[in-house]
């Protein structure tokens, strides 16, 4: 059996990007630019089918005006705060 190397399928990481996003009133491209990745990357971290590498989490925590530990989280969260 293959496994990508930046997935851990054992252990997801669970977000409120999305939540975030919205809320700043950021389209998926626009958070993409301001972090440096793709517009599709951000997507499969929102739906949780990716987990972000600490610098790219830590970059859209403050692209996002939140804390790290505000947007991420190894137990499922409750959206919406």
């Amino acid at each position: 059996m293959l496994f990508a190397m930046s997935r851990n399928p054992e252990e997801p990481v669970y977000n409120r990007i999305e939540e975030a996003r919205s809320t700043l009133g950021f389209t998926r491209q626009e958070l993409a630019d301001k972090v440096g990745v793709h517009y599709q990357t951000i997507g499969y971290l929102e739906r949780e089918e990716y987990s972000p590498s600490l610098v790219l989490a830590l970059r859209i925590a403050k692209a996002l005006n939140q804390e790290v530990i505000e947007l991420f989280s190894l137990t499922p969260l409750k959206k919406g705060r």
